[in-house]
């Protein structure tokens, strides 16, 4: 049963089990494939009609440095088991039935492992040549050769004459291998189904290779994981054992080409064993170092063996190589059977079909012992470990995308929890703004009060209190009263951002008191712009000013008219606000005993004004008749 606190069970169990899937359903198919191979290489030319076999063949055989030789050979026949180490030239001669093909079927001839280069010749007639006899430069033994033969070179109801002369290369490889003779529709077939296991799949098997090996060596690039690494290394060291395979002209002369196949096998076998232990997590310090010892000691010996002819020095550093994976399945059995790794159970079944193919090649094809074999299953059991790369990298994305998405739902979380923090904490902060504001607000009207009305108030206490008031000064100080608190309630009202309103409200609360003294008022408030918001207490300041200034001109212009311009300079630096109050009155007091000088009016006049960031001027209006104008610039802001 699939339990787990943090993902839903379907992923774990897909993720988890793909790599299991990846194994049975490879398993089947590599096996289906040995099996395929096997049956098309050892299939007797007797289980095909029209097909004959050739068992033996008359040879005359030349190897570099040894005499001439004359006998008979049995087929398949491998020319480095018979002269390891050393090159030289073979000619073979077949006879085939007469009756093998009817008379009126055209026939042909299939040969596999004929090399290095490779001239065929059916009744004394050239019928086909492989390369130039002495020329390293192409390997006919790489392919299986289908020679059609033309019916007129037929002896009818005579033996036929077939002659197959080759040039062989030290450690190539090459000799002769399976003659089959018969029609050409049988034998195509037959060509057709070896080549789709020898050529076609050693295809299939470098593309993939170099794809895999392209894939881990990106991911390597990004992620710096050494598991890509290997695996990048080993993959495309692997592509040149099997483009070897089915390239018959490769522009590097040999034995330096066969130095460098082996070189990059070595390494592939190596890096897939270091792979292994990677994925395991099993790095064991004597392991790993025993692989770097065999690696290093194979690729010495394969160079060796190609640079001094000693084909025995490679077959050594495949036998340490063999024994190297031998040395590492117990780690991975372990894995799979104590540990219980899915992983572990993957590289235990692969790891074994590699290490039974690798005792294959080395004893039956490399050795001839057991009877020989002339195919080799070591590619196709690589090949599985490709496909364990591909589950990797699945299984580790899908881990990836799982963990992002952990962390996804566990960022939303956290965020959504700081949300609400944050957003209990903004409540918090408005009520407490609001709170502020009402008590500021509080605040000032009680100021207002207290500095308006009260004063005011206490002004009429005293006056009411003499002996014998006065009615007309009761009169003013109630007045004055009354507009010290209609000026407070005004600054009440919202319309802070709205200057002309401001204005207006004053005119409206002084014009009876203008009307009843008989003094007219030009009023000239030109279109201003929308201003940025200013504090009520700046408005109440700016109709206080105002205010005092008309109660002046009540109290000691004996003005008849009082002209009030208001006008917006944006040329201004900074842009300001100018309003202007001109009366016809008798002007500013001329002698210090002037009547006019009693009081602080002026004097709190300014105080309001710089309160505001707003400047004062008061002159003698010549141009009004010796009146009085009272200028005060306000410094405003546009929103």
């Amino acid at each position: 049963m699939c339990t787990t606190n943090r993902k839903p069970c379907s992923k774990h169990a897909i993720s988890a089990g793909f790599p299991s899937a990846i194994a049975a359903l490879l398993a089947c198919l590599w096996l289906a494939l040995v099996l395929a191979g096997t049956t098309a290489h050892a299939a007797k030319p007797s289980d095909t009609a029209g097909i004959v076999g050739v068992t033996y063949a008359d040879a005359t055989l030349e190897p570099d440095g040894l005499p001439v030789e004359q006998r008979r050979v049995t087929l398949p026949f491998r020319w480095d088991h018979e002269f390891p180490g050393r090159g030289g030239r073979a000619t073979y001669r077949i006879g085939l039935p007469p009756s093998a093909v009817p008379r009126d079927e055209p026939a042909a001839l299939l040969m596999s492992g004929v090399g290095s280069q490779v001239t065929v010749s059916f009744n004394d007639a050239l019928v086909a040549s492989y390369g130039t006899l002495g020329d390293p430069g192409h390997d006919a033994s790489k392919s299986n050769l289908l020679v059609p033969v033309a019916a007129a070179l037929r002896r009818e109801g005579q033996a036929q004459s077939l002659v197959v002369r080759t040039t062989i290369q030290r450690q190539r490889g090459a000799g002769l291998g399976n003659v089959q003779y018969g029609t050409e529709g049988a034998l195509s077939a037959l060509y057709r189904s070896q080549q789709n296991w020898r050529n076609t799949s050693a295809i299939v098997y470098a593309v993939s290779l170099l794809l895999m090996g392209g894939l881990a060596g990106g991911l390597w690039l990004r992620q710096r994981d050494a598991l890509y690494g290997c695996f990048a290394l080993a993959a495309l060291s692997g592509v040149a054992r099997n483009l070897d395979r089915v390239w018959p002209d490769v522009p590097v002369s040999w034995p330096l080409w066969g130095a460098v196949v082996a070189v990059c096998y070595a390494c592939h076998i190596g890096l897939i064993a270091r792979f292994v232990l990677l994925v395991l997590e099993r790095n064991p310090p004597w392991l790993v170092r025993s692989i770097h010892a065999a690696l290093a000691l194979s690729v010495a010996l394969a160079c060796a063996s190609f640079a001094f002819a000693r084909p025995l020095l490679w077959t050594a550093g495949l036998v340490i190589l063999q024994l190297t994976s031998i040395v590492c399945l117990p780690y991975v059995v372990h894995g799979a059977l104590i540990a219980r790794r899915r992983i572990a159970a993957v590289l235990m079944a692969a790891g074994t079909m590699a290490i039974l193919a690798g005792a294959h090649d080395l004893l039956l094809v490399r050795m001839g012992l057991f009877g020989g074999a002339d195919y080799t299953l070591t590619p196709h059991a690589m090949f599985f470990f490709v496909m364990i790369l591909a589950g990797l990298v699945v299984e580790r994305y899908s881990r990836t995308v799982d963990d992002y998405s952990a962390l996804n739902a566990n960022l939303a979380a956290r965020v959504a929890e700081r949300e609400d923090q944050l957003r209990a904490a903004f409540e918090t902060m408005r009520q407490q703004q609001q709170t502020q504001a009402v008590l500021l607000e509080r605040q000032r009207i009680m100021r207002e009060i207290h500095d308006g009305v009260g004063s005011q108030l206490v002004g009429l206490l005293n006056v009411v209190t003499q002996t014998t008031p006065d009615r007309v000064v009761v009169e003013e100080h109630v007045k004055l009263a009354l507009d010290e608190m209609r000026m407070a309630v005004d600054s009440l009202q919202p319309t802070h951002d709205d200057l002309p309103t401001v204005l207006a409200t004053l005119r409206y609360r002084l014009q009876p008191r203008l009307d009843a003294a008989g003094i007219e008022l030009v009023w000239d408030v030109a279109v201003m712009p929308a201003l940025a918001p200013f504090a009520a207490q700046a408005a109440l300041q700016l109709q206080r000013i105002l205010l005092e200034a008309f109660t002046n001109v009540l109290k000691h212009a004996r003005a008849t008219r009082i002209v009030m311009h208001a006008s917006w300079h944006s040329e201004a630096t900074p842009p300001l606000v100018r309003i202007v109050l001109t009366d016809n009155g008798r002007g500013l007091p001329s002698a210090p005993g002037d009547a006019r000088h009693a009081g602080h009016g002026i004097a709190n006049m300014r105080s309001r004004a710089q309160s505001i960031g707003a400047q004062l001027h008061i002159e003698t209006a010549s141009d009004a008749g010796g009146g009085t104008r009272l200028r005060l610039d306000w410094p405003c802001a546009l929103p």
